[in-house]
């Protein structure tokens, strides 16, 4: 023990300039600790009260946009009700109404053309007797001769009485010339295809029309049915499945649609026979019965396809084997007793 301590270097004392002295700690100032908090409460209100500003706005732009469309929704039901009335100018101003609240608003722009149209014709009532020998001499002539002539349906000879208006003051009443083309022009064209089965014509006097205003439905759609009636017509008797095809939907729109030949629902049962028969000759023989039977509900098969037709079904729905019956088997009974009785003396 005396040895090691002897060994041992003593450890010599501290000394003040041996040492660095000791730096003091700084707190942070407590008034800065408040016044970020402060600075953060108030930026969240901020934000708060910004998204609350922002959520508000668009709240009211919904509520207005609610309040608006009921208004207009309601003008419309007001016009309607002044048209049935024939309360034109005022059907027409809420119209307008409406089309500067709403633009697309569906219905409106199509009820004002009509209402122009309407207003610019006379009562049949007020209407003068037609003269042998009308005056053309003058815009007003040609105007009410045009009026005339719209009354008794005559359209070829209104839109003849309407370029002569045109030719003599191309100025003269523009708004009412216009809407008298319009309707016209529409109801001529909606004639030659209903009526002569003028199917170009009628396209190209509709197309007239719509330079004036927008087709209403019913002459939008029979637009398009004359179209497909063409286009299906031009491969007749080339592809009858094409044929077939475009005759299907002419056919289911509008049957009684003709080209001063044929309605679209005899050319439907004629291609349907036709592509039946050409599906028979593939061998596709339940294709070739569907497209029989399409014809059969619209009139009689010829004797050749009412021939395929039953062969097509054959085909097609084959009968079915019907397994035999078995014959019945007598079965042996097994409850019988087998024991030999015995006798007993």
């Amino acid at each position: 023990m005396s040895e090691q301590t002897e060994n041992t270097q003593p450890v010599p004392p501290l000394q003040e300039d041996d040492t660095q002295p000791i730096k003091p700690v700084k707190k942070k100032s407590r008034w800065l600790s408040i016044l970020i908090g402060i600075l953060g409460f108030i930026l969240l209100v901020g934000l708060g009260g910004f998204g609350g500003y922002t959520s508000g706005i668009g709240d009211r732009k919904t509520v207005e946009a609610s309040v608006v469309s009921q208004q207009v929704t309601e003008q419309y039901k007001f016009a309607l009700v002044d048209i049935e009335f024939k309360r034109y100018e005022a059907a027409a101003q809420r119209l307008e109404y409406i089309i500067s609240k709403d633009p697309g608003f569906p219905g409106a722009r199509e009820k004002l053309t009509e209402v122009l149209v309407l207003s610019s014709i006379p009562s049949p009532t007020a209407a003068p007797a037609l003269t042998s020998t009308p005056d053309f001499s003058g815009a007003e002539s040609a105007y009410q001769r045009a009026q005339q002539l719209i009354l008794t349906q005559d359209w070829s000879g209104a839109l003849s009485a309407l370029d002569s208006i045109r030719k003599l003051d191309p100025t003269y009443k523009t708004a009412q010339v216009d809407g008298m083309y319009y309707f016209a022009l529409r109801n001529n064209g909606h004639a030659l295809i209903t009526k002569q089965g003028n199917l170009e014509g009628g396209i190209y006097y509709l197309t007239l029309a719509e330079r004036f205003g927008p087709l209403d439905n019913t002459s939008i759609g029979l637009r398009d049915g004359a179209r497909m009636y063409i286009t299906g017509a031009s491969f007749w008797e080339l592809d009858w499945k094409q044929a077939f095809d475009y005759f299907s939907q002419v056919g289911s729109g509008w049957p009684s649609l003709w080209d001063g030949t044929m309605t679209a629902s005899q050319r439907l049962q004629f291609s349907a026979m036709r592509f039946g028969d050409d599906l028979f000759e593939q061998e596709d023989y339940c294709q070739a019965y569907e497209k029989y039977q399409i014809a059969a509900g619209i009139g009689n098969l010829t004797e050749s396809s009412a021939s395929h037709s039953n062969h097509a079904y054959q085909q097609c729905y084959p009968p079915t084997a019907v397994p035999p019956t078995a014959e019945p088997t007598i079965g042996i009974p097994t409850d019988i007793p087998t024991d030999v009785p015995t006798v007993v003396p």
